[in-house]
């Protein structure tokens, strides 16, 4: 486990932490991941990914905390460091923080299941069977999932550029 914990535990805090919205929460859920692996480490099949098992625990133990509170946020799952143009340009500064703030707000209007699918795909680069085994679906429906999720964040962008024509 202590292997697992090494390989993964960073990566787990990050995914926790964007779904959870909290970097205290998601440090909380990562211990609670390991606990879980450990106690259900028999479960796991030596043929299956350790990394799809280890987050679909993690994303278990935190739908399980948001259920207890029945609060949730979500942090922008596009938020980086630092956004610096190569040309140092305010104007293109302005907008790309603009545009960022944009997608992060109408991330956050997504379903928890379509949130979930376009971050293990977009920023995690999972394949379709890793989501699949995480998410406990099967491929076709991780597919349309995405199709269905990336189709709403389209929707809502044009409902948004709407309001400003």
């Amino acid at each position: 486990m202590d292997t697992l914990y090494r390989a993964y535990a960073e990566q787990l805090y990050y995914y926790l932490q964007k779904l959870s919205g909290s970097p205290s929460v998601a440090e909380d859920l990562v211990q609670e991941t390991f606990v879980r692996a450990t106690i259900s480490l028999h479960e796991w099949k030596d043929n299956s990914s350790a990394r799809a098992w280890l987050y679909k625990v993690a994303r278990n133990a935190y739908l399980d905390t948001w259920r207890k509170k029945q609060k949730w946020q979500w942090v922008p799952f596009l938020q980086r460091d630092e956004m610096v143009s190569p040309y140092g340009i305010p104007e293109i500064e302005y907008e790309k923080k603009q545009n960022h703030q944009l997608v992060e707000e109408l991330f956050s209007l997504l379903p928890e299941q379509y949130r979930s699918v376009l971050y293990l795909r977009e920023i995690e680069n999972y394949s379709y069977e890793e989501i699949a085994e995480v998410l406990e679906m099967n491929e076709g429906q991780v597919k349309i999932t995405i199709h269905r999720a990336r189709k709403r964040l389209q929707d809502l962008g044009e409902r948004e550029e709407k309001k400003y024509e």
